[in-house]
């Protein structure tokens, strides 16, 4: 989001040079630069101890394509704290070992994903109304099931390094 009015004082923004990052909205009333902002949000690869990964449907998303569990970061949190809360929330299970996996630029909605690799134990899902379904993949099962890959789909990065770390095991 780019801002055009000073969110202290309602002022008019003004573009001002700001060293390297060039030419940024800046209040003269508050003495304030406003950097753009974006939201950002978590992508979980959950896998158990038989390396079958978690695949989630959640329609208003696609009705062909699976996902990891996902979910926007709250104010004050960290990224490993989301990645366990959304883990909790979308699917009911409890991270064992969390390996962060990359930061993705989501260029379709202005985000900033931050990439997880997630351990559990196997056992049966509790779902969010927000996931309409959950399945364990096996591991060779999972480029067909989930987006295609593109520079903007995260999720197959992810699971590109977590195929990379069990082949070095």
């Amino acid at each position: 989001m780019q801002f055009k009015y000073c969110s202290e004082c309602g002022e008019k923004l003004i573009l001002k040079e700001a060293g390297d990052d060039g030419f940024v909205p800046f209040c003269n009333s508050c003495n304030k630069y406003y950097f753009d902002v974006f939201p950002s949000c978590v992508i979980v690869l959950v896998a158990n101890e038989f390396d079958e990964i978690v695949l989630l449907r959640q329609f208003y998303l696609s009705d062909k394509y699976h996902t990891f569990v996902a979910g926007y970061m709250c104010a004050g949190e960290n990224a490993e704290t989301a990645a366990k809360r959304e883990v909790k929330e979308e699917i009911g299970l409890d991270i064992e070992s969390l390996d962060f996996a990359g930061t993705y630029w989501f260029e379709q909605k202005g985000l900033l994903m931050l990439g997880f690799i997630a351990r559990v134990k196997k056992s049966d899902f509790v779902l969010s109304k927000e996931v309409d379904s959950a399945k364990w993949a096996k591991v060779d099962e999972v480029p067909a099931l989930i987006f295609p890959k593109s520079s903007e789909n995260a999720a197959y990065y992810i699971y590109e390094k977590f195929v990379e770390s069990n082949l070095s095991k």
